[in-house]
């Protein structure tokens, strides 16, 4: 292998494992060991960490995962979410996804690991050490538009009414253009996420097919391997600007008496029907999950239910509500204090937490937007006077980069 190659990859897992180390020693300092949740002595607080390939070597480099593990065990972590679907290729040797992608998995962790079944090198660690493995499904429904996924199925992807497949952007592009106007750095940055949103594509989970790959690979992952649960997140959904495929507004039409889908991507009926049509495939998912496996955990690490309704037509809430959620990971990525503290009395959350124990999932920060670890420290002693059921951190980035 290349001199300077290996020394970059042995730099990136040597941030990534300090960061790990940084994290939860720090965190451990504030009173990690005790939840506060004294009353009840069977009570565990989730501890838990997305283990990611974004901005991160822990998945790529030999004896890294191991380590990163060991190192959270150590710190009292008791969870770990890995990345198990991510750009469109599964981490792990999928039959299903070589049948309808052309690649067994990851193309850069065969390179990297060769035959190595890095989620099994997860999974018998972390149960080892006593940690639970909850596999994450983290790009969900979301593709880059140039992945072999999108170009071998491009049917299955859905579409604005412009027949695009990333303008649901354009409002968070235009308040970053006036957010940004001016500082230089900020103005890189945005173009580089202009960039980077142009490329990506969203999966119909209106379409047969799409329905059988995600449930196909849930079941693959659950029937393999000895998980304690698997998760989803924010991008499974439909972002509200989407919809208007010729599939989609086939169904509509069929259901509404040959009355075209609205234009307006915000009227309420619209917006009902197509969240109702991903309630619907989260029902079948989720039954035939249990059907494999009734003790499987099946979690999901969405944003505030408004946010979530409003923008990707993810009704969570209902979800709770007909027992489809056995565990909520409230992603709270705010640096404000009031803010943080807002959404963790929001309306759904109360809800969610007089049925299901729910975790929230705080920024840990990147190597391009470090977070103070005062600010971490804070939030998660917030959330523990507040008696959530824990806290979980991503390292590395939190959104996905193409």
């Amino acid at each position: 292998m290349n001199r300077n190659l290996f020394a970059w990859r042995n730099r990136l897992i040597c941030i990534v494992l300090t960061t790990i180390i940084l994290l939860v020693v720090l965190v451990t300092k504030s009173g990690f060991p005790s939840s506060g949740k004294v009353a009840s002595p069977s009570f565990q607080e989730r501890r838990g960490v997305w283990l990611t390939n974004v901005a991160s070597a822990v998945l790529f480099v030999p004896g890294s995962s191991q380590r990163a593990i060991k190192q959270l065990a150590e710190h009292h972590f008791n969870t770990v979410y890995p990345v198990v679907w991510n750009r469109g290729y599964t981490f792990y040797p999928s039959a299903l996804a070589k049948e309808m992608i052309g690649k067994p998995q990851e193309p850069f962790i065969n390179w990297t690991r060769g035959n190595v079944d890095i989620l099994k090198v997860i999974i018998e660690e972390s149960h080892q050490r006593g940690l639970e493995v909850l596999p994450w499904f983290e790009y969900g429904l979301m593709i880059p538009r140039s992945s072999l996924l999108a170009q071998k199925h491009p049917d299955w992807l859905t579409e604005s009414k412009e027949g695009s497949a990333n303008t649901f952007f354009q409002d968070e592009l235009e308040a970053k253009n006036e957010k940004n106007n001016g500082n230089l750095i900020q103005r890189w940055r945005k173009s580089a996420y202009e960039r980077q949103v142009s490329q990506l594509a969203w999966l119909n989970p209106l379409h047969p097919e799409v329905q059988q790959l995600i449930k196909g690979l849930m079941l693959e992952v659950v029937m393999n391997y000895p998980v304690d649960g698997v998760q989803l997140d924010d991008h499974f959904g439909m972002p509200v600007e989407l919809g208007y495929d010729p599939l989609t507004v086939k169904i509509y039409q069929q259901e509404h008496r040959g009355k075209s889908p609205p234009k307006d991507t915000h009227n309420g009926e619209w917006m009902r029907w197509r969240a109702a049509k991903m309630t619907a495939f989260m029902t079948d998912l989720v039954k035939t999950i249990k059907t494999i496996n009734p003790d499987i955990i099946v979690s999901l690490s969405p944003n505030s239910h408004p946010f979530s309704y409003q923008n990707y037509l993810q009704d969570w809430k209902t979800w709770v509500r007909r027992g489809l959620i056995d565990e909520l990971v409230l992603q709270v990525y705010r640096n404000d204090l009031n803010s943080f503290n807002r959404e963790l009395h929001q309306s759904a959350v109360k809800l969610a937490r007089k049925k299901i124990p729910v975790s929230i999932g705080i920024l840990s920060g990147t190597l391009n937007n470090t977070v103070k670890i005062e600010q971490i420290k804070e939030q998660v002693e917030t959330v523990r006077k507040q008696g959530f059921d824990g806290v979980s951190f991503s390292i590395g980035s939190l959104y996905g980069v193409i």
